[in-house]
């Protein structure tokens, strides 16, 4: 009498469902990290790279697992970041400390709320974080040069935190505008020491919402190292090389036509 046998099985999908394995192919790493090096190279002359970054990831990945990928990237660009800072003794340590504790929650928070949203959900927000990049890289915040009187005390000050921390936790896309608003103006650190903070606050939570996106299985660990490796290469070109100001001027408007087009893509395909 034949025996029935057990059938076996089936391999589980490699992509792109999971961020434990590998990019389909080789063209699309590369496009990964050339997309790396174009958003490194205009964070630096301009600001607003994850205009470009961000939406390659999402039609690679899926948005859930590209909000998670960014986090690697992210974490590389602001370890050397402090690390620079720190060595060339612009870190305002002190004035830093007293938001960390808010700034961490809220991005713990955030991150936690994405991880439960639909992709759907997810590629609309990215929409709405992709417009608001567009239009923070319009804004010139020169007049925050010099240091003055903090504007925002207790309780204000940890609410304002708090908030731009579940924001950064929640897309990270656009942080960068209003934590560097809150410790220039809300700190009164102005812009070098305010630039300093932005990335030491970022570097704090960076890990701990890497962690929670990894756990919820929505890090593509490649994609995130390639696209950290390409921004980190970009942003070394664009500091080596005379851009003149009129290119800059040329480089945000890009940003806006590009960011319009990606968010209107994200909301129809979604």
């Amino acid at each position: 009498m034949p025996v029935a046998r057990r059938p076996l099985p089936v391999a589980a999908e490699p992509f792109p469902h999971t961020g434990t394995l590998h990019l389909v192919s080789v063209l699309e790493i590369a496009i990964v990290f050339v997309a790396g090096i174009a958003a490194g190279f205009v964070n630096t002359v301009a600001g607003g790279g994850s205009v470009i970054s961000v939406p390659v990831l999402t039609e690679i990945i899926g948005p859930n697992i590209a909000n998670g990928t960014i986090r690697v990237a992210i974490l590389m660009q602001n370890v050397v970041g402090v690390a620079g800072y720190a060595k060339g003794g612009a870190m305002p340590w002190k004035a830093a400390r007293v938001v960390i504790l808010p700034v961490v929650g809220g991005a713990i928070g955030g991150a936690w709320v994405a991880t439960e949203l639909s992709a759907g959900t997810m590629r609309k927000a990215f929409a709405v974080a992709v417009v608001l990049v567009a239009l923070s890289v319009l804004i010139k915040p020169s007049k925050w040069q010099a240091a003055a009187e903090p504007r925002l005390r207790e309780p204000w000050r940890s609410i304002v935190f708090a908030t731009i921390g579940f924001y950064g936790g929640f897309v990270q896309v656009g942080v960068g505008f209003p934590l560097l608003a809150g410790t220039a103006l809300g700190l009164g650190l102005g812009l070098v020491k305010g630039n300093a903070a932005k990335v030491l606050l970022i570097l704090c939570y960076a890990p701990l919402v890497l962690l929670l996106f990894a756990r919820a299985a929505q890090v593509h660990w490649v994609g995130g190292l390639v696209l950290g490796v390409g921004s980190m290469v970009g942003a070394w070109v664009s500091s080596h090389l005379a851009v003149k100001e009129g290119a800059t001027k040329w480089i945000r408007w890009v940003l806006v036509v590009a960011a319009l087009g990606a968010a209107t893509r994200m909301v129809l395909v979604s």
